[in-house]
């Protein structure tokens, strides 16, 4: 089976964050849908090891941003290869809340969802939560950052814990 087939799936990267218990986390993922219109719902797919992924089911809600093409290499690398275990990944860039009281940082960002988390499905290495969405804004005019722009202008890479990941 070729694999590099999944490479063709166009899709975003985004910043997917939560807070709870004053633990804030945050991550960068390619896997966020909208799911319905009405009401707006999104799923966003978050690897069942990172911290963000127990941040957000002990909060019950998250806040999306799309990464737009402004960002670098430093900002996606503090938000996807670092931990919030015992790193504070919103103290560089800036840090808000949404209304759902998640984390975000505005830097680098071109629209936000926040959302309360509504259902988690064990997808197998990840969890797939779908959010009603509450609040939903366009934060700039920037482009969105694609998968695709990230490996071929950026020259970034997949990290283990990516849905996207081929060892």
């Amino acid at each position: 089976m070729d694999l590099t087939a999944f490479f063709t799936m166009t899709s975003g990267l985004y910043v997917v964050s939560a807070e709870a218990d004053g633990q804030k986390a945050g991550c960068v993922i390619n896997t966020a849908v909208q799911v319905t219109a009405t009401p707006p719902r999104i799923s966003v797919a978050v690897n069942k090891e990172n911290v963000t992924a127990g941040v957000i089911a002990k909060a019950g809600a998250f806040t999306v941003t799309a990464i737009d093409q402004t960002a670098d290499m430093p900002y996606i690398g503090n938000f996807g290869f670092r931990t919030s275990a015992d790193y504070d990944k919103f103290e560089k860039y800036g840090c808000e809340t949404s209304a759902v009281g998640s984390p975000y940082s505005p830097q680098h960002a071109c629209a936000l969802f926040a959302c309360n988390l509504v259902e988690t499905v064990d997808v197998g290495t990840h969890f797939l939560f779908i959010g009603d969405v509450v609040d939903a804004e366009r934060l700039s005019s920037e482009e969105p950052l694609t998968y695709g722009y990230y490996h071929a202008v950026l020259k970034g890479k997949t990290p283990p814990k990516a849905s996207s990941y081929q060892g």
